[in-house]
C-alpha cells in the first residue's frame, strides 16, 4: 500500500517569504499532493481483500466500489498522523513564519529608497486642482511587507476552506469522531508536543 507523503517544509527565511512565487508554489504543491487528491489517498488505504470476494459484485458495474466503504481505523489513524497532519502543520508553520516576517521591520526592502523619494516628491508637489482635477492623486508604492501580509491572510482563508473539505471526506470515510479539523490537529500537536499555532 503506498500513499502520498507530506510535502517537506522549505527552509524558512525572510527571502523565501518575500519570494511570493516560491511561497505560493510550496502551498500549491503541498495541497495538490495531499488535499486535492484526498479521495485517491483514502482509496489507497482501503484493503478490499479484507472483506473477501463477493461473486455478486461482478453482476453490476460499480463506478467506485470503495466510495461507500469505511477504511480500517488503524490505516486511517496512520494516514492522519503521518501524512495529513504533518502536511497541514508544515503549511501552518510556513504561514505563521511569513506572517511574522510581514509584521517585522524590513530594512532590506529594495523599494524603500524609491518610496522615500516618491514621498518626498509628493510633499513638494504644488497641486492646482482647477487646472487638473486628477493631479492630487498619488498612489504610493506598497511596501513588500504589506503585500506579503495580504498574501498570508488570503492563503490562511484558502487553507481553512481546503482543510474543512478534506476533513469532511476523512471523517466520512474513516468513521472518525465528530470533532472539527482544528480540534483533531490540536490533539495531534499535543502528542507531538508542538506549540499550538493559529493557522
Amino acid at each position: 500500500m503506498s500513499h502520498q507523503t507530506s510535502t517537506a517544509a522549505p527552509a524558512l527565511s525572510p527571502k523565501f517569504c518575500f519570494n511570493e512565487r516560491a511561497l505560493r508554489e510550496f502551498l500549491r504543491l503541498s495541497r495538490s499532493t495531499i488535499d486535492d487528491s484526498i479521495t485517491q489517498n483514502l482509496n489507497a488505504l482501503y484493503t478490499p481483500a479484507r472483506d473477501g470476494f463477493d461473486p455478486s459484485s461482478t453482476a453490476a458495474r460499480q463506478i467506485d466500489p470503495t466510495a461507500e466503504r469505511t477504511i480500517d481505523p488503524p490505516a486511517c489513524e496512520g494516514f492522519k498522523n503521518k501524512v495529513l497532519f504533518p502536511s497541514w502543520q508544515a503549511r501552518s508553520d510556513v504561514l505563521s513564519y511569513c506572517a511574522g516576517v510581514a509584521t517585522s521591520p524590513d530594512p532590506e526592502d529594495p523599494d524603500l529608497l524609491l518610496r522615500e523619494i516618491e514621498s518626498a516628491k509628493d510633499r513638494e508637489r504644488v497641486v492646482d486642482e482647477r487646472l487638473d482635477p486628477y493631479s492630487a492623486r498619488f498612489f504610493p508604492r506598497e511596501p513588500r511587507t504589506e503585500s506579503l501580509a495580504y498574501l498570508v491572510r488570503y492563503q490562511r482563508s484558502v487553507e481553512d476552506i481546503i482543510r474543512a473539505r478534506t476533513w469532511g471526506l476523512v471523517t466520512e470515510r474513516c468513521e472518525s469522531s465528530s470533532e472539527s479539523w482544528e480540534e483533531a490537529l490540536n490533539k495531534w500537536r499535543e502528542t507531538k508536543q508542538r506549540p499550538v499555532r493559529d493557522l
